[in-house]
């Protein structure tokens, strides 16, 4: 049972206030950071991939220059959720979902066993990247963005991109250019402050509507549960308020946007706690960020929504919501 810090020499009633005026700084907080957000990221965000497959994808993620270790793991967590296991309906298979065809074509022998095998991330990293890379030659004259071009041709085929001298007009294909490019900023360690929004102060006036609302493990806030709430019950009920969907599972919530670091965090940052810090996939706790240090979260059975200090030994890290980051979120994954 994860373990909280009561806002100690905080009094409610300052803690309200401290509150109130955070979410007023916000707006203007976002304002003024927007445009110091330029700049290349540079590598992969603390804890973002799992570290069975952070060297693979940060080595192989920057084998051409249309990929990046970012967009390699935007790809491989699209496809997979980081599931070496997957395996769809229509017969893709493994952590980068290969169908045997091309798998038979483009599947390597990264790790040099002698076998190329498509279950096992060693070979199957390599061979997306090195698939990507292939398709990027194939589509190089194309005008346009060519790490656009390459997941159209991903998408759609080498020889549409070509027919169309870029990103075809096909709305799925179009919409899998901007998942993968949007998804792609939730694993970037960014150069730089993120850019926040107004839409993070209306989440926090939401959260701390339901201070002193008991616990309930599963809970969404429905009239039948009595409005209560769990941990990621609340936050996604907090951003739902302002019209940006979330995933109802604590890790899922975790690559809805890009990732602040500690002293970068703004008020309405997503706060994530986990049991290994090097997995997001271990993730037990989210909260949302007030300033100050605190949160606004659910805790556990038998306490009330309320504020508590985010420093603890189990913090993994902060998510910069954005309407974009959560609609790019698979919403199934394969296997």
């Amino acid at each position: 049972m994860r373990k909280f810090w009561i806002a100690g020499g905080l009094g409610a009633g300052l803690l309200l206030c401290l509150v109130g005026l955070l979410v007023a700084g916000t707006f203007a907080a976002a304002a003024g950071v927007a445009g110091a957000a330029g700049g290349r990221s540079v590598g992969l965000a603390k804890g973002a991939v799992p570290a069975a497959y952070q060297g693979l994808v940060q080595k192989w993620g920057n084998l051409c220059p249309a990929i990046s270790p970012a967009l390699l793991a935007a790809q491989l967590y699209q496809e997979s959720g980081w599931n070496p296991k997957a395996q769809s309906p229509a017969n893709a298979q493994g952590i980068a979902q290969f169908i045997p065809g091309t798998w038979a074509e483009y599947g390597i022998d990264a790790n040099g066993d002698g076998k190329k095998d498509v279950w096992d991330p060693e070979d199957a990293i390599p061979s997306a990247a090195s698939y990507d890379c292939d398709l990027a030659k194939y589509v190089k004259d194309a005008p346009g963005d060519a790490t656009s071009n390459m997941l159209a041709a991903y998408n759609a085929g080498a020889y549409r991109v070509i027919q169309y001298n870029g990103v075809p007009p096909y709305s799925e294909t179009q919409n899998y250019v901007k998942t993968i490019t949007t998804l792609a900023k939730s694993f970037e360690a960014p150069v730089g402050r993120v850019a926040s929004s107004k839409q993070a102060a209306a989440a926090i006036y939401y959260a701390q509507g339901k201070l002193g609302t008991p616990y309930l493990w599963g809970g969404n806030g429905t009239a039948d549960q009595n409005g209560r709430f769990d941990c990621s019950g609340l936050t996604k009920a907090a951003y739902n308020s302002v019209d940006i969907d979330l995933p109802r599972v604590a890790n899922d919530q975790w690559n809805a946007g890009p990732h602040p670091q500690r002293d970068e965090l703004l008020p309405g940052d997503l706060v994530f706690f986990a049991h290994n810090l090097n997995d997001p996939r271990t993730i037990h706790h989210v909260g949302i960020y007030v300033g100050g240090g605190y949160m606004i979260n659910a805790p556990h059975t038998g306490a009330v929504i309320r504020f508590d200090k985010i420093d603890a030994p189990d913090y993994i890290g902060a998510t910069r919501v954005t309407a974009d980051g959560a609609k790019a979120l698979p919403t199934a994954n394969a296997g």
